[in-house]
Protein backbone atom coordinates (compact mmCIF):
# COMPACT_ATOMS: atom_id res chain seq x y z
CA UNK A 1 0.00 0.00 0.00
CA UNK A 2 1.16 3.58 -0.36
CA UNK A 3 1.86 5.96 1.79
CA UNK A 4 -1.49 8.30 1.38
CA UNK A 5 -0.11 11.80 2.17
CA UNK A 6 -2.12 14.91 2.23
CA UNK A 7 -1.28 18.93 2.78
CA UNK A 8 -4.28 21.12 3.61
CA UNK A 9 -2.61 25.02 3.07
CA UNK A 10 -2.86 28.42 1.85
CA UNK A 11 -0.99 28.83 -0.92
CA UNK A 12 1.26 32.02 -0.38
CA UNK A 13 1.78 30.74 3.39
CA UNK A 14 5.47 30.27 4.19
CA UNK A 15 4.93 27.89 6.73
CA UNK A 16 2.88 25.69 4.31
CA UNK A 17 5.86 27.04 1.62
CA UNK A 18 8.25 24.93 3.90
CA UNK A 19 6.43 21.93 4.37
CA UNK A 20 5.71 21.87 0.13
CA UNK A 21 10.11 22.36 -0.81
CA UNK A 22 10.62 19.70 2.01
CA UNK A 23 8.24 17.34 -0.09
CA UNK A 24 9.49 18.60 -3.41
CA UNK A 25 13.22 17.86 -2.00
CA UNK A 26 12.48 14.48 -0.50
CA UNK A 27 10.94 13.59 -3.80
CA UNK A 28 7.28 12.82 -1.82
CA UNK A 29 3.77 12.54 -3.71
CA UNK A 30 0.97 14.18 -2.02
CA UNK A 31 -3.09 15.37 -2.67
CA UNK A 32 -2.45 19.71 -1.79
CA UNK A 33 -5.79 20.86 -0.67
CA UNK A 34 -6.30 24.61 -0.64
CA UNK A 35 -7.93 26.00 2.62
CA UNK A 36 -10.05 29.25 2.24
CA UNK A 37 -8.78 30.78 5.72
CA UNK A 38 -12.08 33.14 6.18
CA UNK A 39 -14.15 29.53 5.94
CA UNK A 40 -12.11 26.56 7.11
CA UNK A 41 -13.36 23.54 5.84
CA UNK A 42 -14.74 20.69 7.92
CA UNK A 43 -11.65 18.42 7.47
CA UNK A 44 -9.12 21.30 8.34
CA UNK A 45 -11.21 21.63 11.72
CA UNK A 46 -11.17 17.84 11.79
CA UNK A 47 -7.43 17.40 11.15
CA UNK A 48 -6.54 20.33 13.28
CA UNK A 49 -8.42 20.53 16.17
CA UNK A 50 -6.35 22.28 18.94
CA UNK A 51 -5.03 25.44 16.38
CA UNK A 52 -7.84 25.21 13.29
CA UNK A 53 -4.90 26.51 10.98
CA UNK A 54 -2.75 25.40 8.09
CA UNK A 55 -0.46 23.47 7.44
CA UNK A 56 -2.12 20.03 8.30
CA UNK A 57 0.10 17.49 6.57
CA UNK A 58 -1.82 13.90 7.26
CA UNK A 59 0.15 10.64 6.44
CA UNK A 60 -1.88 7.95 6.43
CA UNK A 61 -4.78 9.55 8.29
CA UNK A 62 -2.68 10.92 11.10
CA UNK A 63 -2.33 14.26 11.13
CA UNK A 64 0.87 16.71 11.85
CA UNK A 65 0.78 20.06 12.35
CA UNK A 66 2.93 23.01 13.16
CA UNK A 67 5.44 23.22 10.59
CA UNK A 68 9.00 22.62 11.68
CA UNK A 69 6.96 19.72 13.46
CA UNK A 70 5.47 18.47 10.16
CA UNK A 71 9.58 18.93 8.54
CA UNK A 72 10.57 17.28 11.63
CA UNK A 73 8.22 14.39 10.80
CA UNK A 74 9.03 14.16 7.26
CA UNK A 75 12.84 13.82 7.49
CA UNK A 76 12.52 11.09 9.96
CA UNK A 77 9.70 9.05 8.46
CA UNK A 78 11.50 9.57 4.58
CA UNK A 79 14.87 8.98 6.39
CA UNK A 80 16.53 7.71 3.17
CA UNK A 81 15.79 10.57 1.04
CA UNK A 82 17.33 13.67 0.61
CA UNK A 83 18.02 14.24 4.47
CA UNK A 84 16.85 18.18 5.33
CA UNK A 85 19.35 18.53 7.86
CA UNK A 86 23.34 17.93 8.04
CA UNK A 87 24.21 15.00 10.36
CA UNK A 88 26.46 17.48 12.24
CA UNK A 89 24.64 18.37 15.57
CA UNK A 90 26.14 21.94 15.27
CA UNK A 91 24.98 22.63 12.03
CA UNK A 92 21.38 21.18 12.79
CA UNK A 93 21.52 23.38 16.17
CA UNK A 94 22.31 26.63 13.06
CA UNK A 95 19.66 25.61 11.16
CA UNK A 96 17.24 25.30 14.13
CA UNK A 97 17.99 28.76 15.03
CA UNK A 98 17.71 30.63 11.73
CA UNK A 99 14.08 28.71 11.33
CA UNK A 100 13.12 29.65 14.96
CA UNK A 101 14.56 33.39 14.10
CA UNK A 102 12.39 33.55 11.24
CA UNK A 103 9.21 31.86 12.90
CA UNK A 104 9.94 34.57 15.91
CA UNK A 105 11.40 38.13 13.82
CA UNK A 106 10.25 38.22 10.38
CA UNK A 107 6.97 36.47 9.76
CA UNK A 108 5.36 38.16 12.97
CA UNK A 109 4.00 35.28 14.04
CA UNK A 110 2.45 36.85 17.66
Amino acid sequence: MADEMVLLDFWPSPFGMRLRIALAEKGIDYEYKDEDLWSKSPLLLQMNPVHKKIPVLTHNGKSVYESLIALQYTDEVWNDKAPLLLSDPYLIAQARFWADFVNKKVIFTH
